[in-house]
């Protein structure tokens, strides 16, 4: 199906705004905020320049962690929502391909016979996890063995606990954050962030899935590619300084 701007507007812009879900709790794409609060980062950015392309005014809709803003798709409450394409979403949100790529492993205390990803998803291994992250949602569809333990409420902080609380064997992240634990966290300093991934964690824009999809998803998707081929993405990850840690997604063949 042919771009339509046309089309986009009228599915995704009313009253000449774009409301943008965005996820709050992923410090590499929203990284800092500015002097009113306002979330700044690779996520809010792609947010505007959609919104310019589509000659709208742009409403940040904010949420406290991915799963909120995954509940906000069938109330109707955004019109695009920057979150992790994840198969247990996709009922609900129509996905563009990835904009961003970022790694998701395991933090292992010293003494751990854990020594690579693959080796985690044993019997007797529990695995301590953030509830309805991305990367939760892929270990909830593909651990064959090992088992969850999983927050009361989704947050990256309360998984570190919970590791401890559930004298879990292994705690599941995101690569960059579990780095960050080992140099932030007396309680991880000795902790080895394994080598590989589990999966990755691919960032994509979403659209509810209301009935006007398909004719917004068409011009969604040939944003995502414009923008990653043309170097916006990477130049918004230099700029924001989190080079290294969040990748741009590779065009699918």
């Amino acid at each position: 199906m042919v771009a339509s701007l046309e089309l986009a507007r009228a599915a995704l812009v009313k009253g000449g705004v774009l409301r943008a879900g965005v996820n709050l709790s992923n410090f590499l794409l929203v990284s800092s905020r500015g002097p009113n609060d306002e979330p700044r980062g690779v996520s809010p950015s792609l947010c505007l320049e959609l919104a310019n392309r589509l000659d709208a005014e742009l409403e940040i809709v904010p949420y406290a962690n991915p799963g909120l803003l995954a509940d906000g798709a069938a109330k109707g409450e955004w019109a695009v929502g920057l979150i992790g394409a994840e198969p247990a979403r996709a009922a609900t949100i129509a996905f563009t391909r990835p904009y961003a790529e970022i790694e998701a492993t395991y933090a292992v205390p010293p003494g751990s016979s854990y020594g690579d990803v693959a080796a985690v998803d044993a019997a007797g291994c529990t695995v301590a996890v953030s509830r309805r992250s991305a990367y939760g949602l892929w270990l909830e569809a593909n651990l064959e063995k090992a088992s969850l333990e999983q927050t009361a409420e989704p947050g990256l902080a309360a998984s570190a606990d919970l590791f401890f609380d559930a004298r879990a064997d292994a705690l599941a992240g995101l690569r960059p954050w579990l780095l960050g634990l080992r140099a932030d966290d007396d309680r991880f300093r000795e902790f080895r962030v394994l080598d590989g991934r589990f999966a990755t964690v691919n960032q994509a824009i979403g659209t509810p899935r209301l009935g006007r999809e398909d004719d917004a998803l068409p011009f969604l998707a040939a944003f995502v590619d414009d923008v990653t081929s043309s170097g916006l993405v990477a130049d918004l990850i230099r700029d924001t300084g989190v080079e290294g840690k969040l990748s741009v997604a590779a065009a699918r063949k």
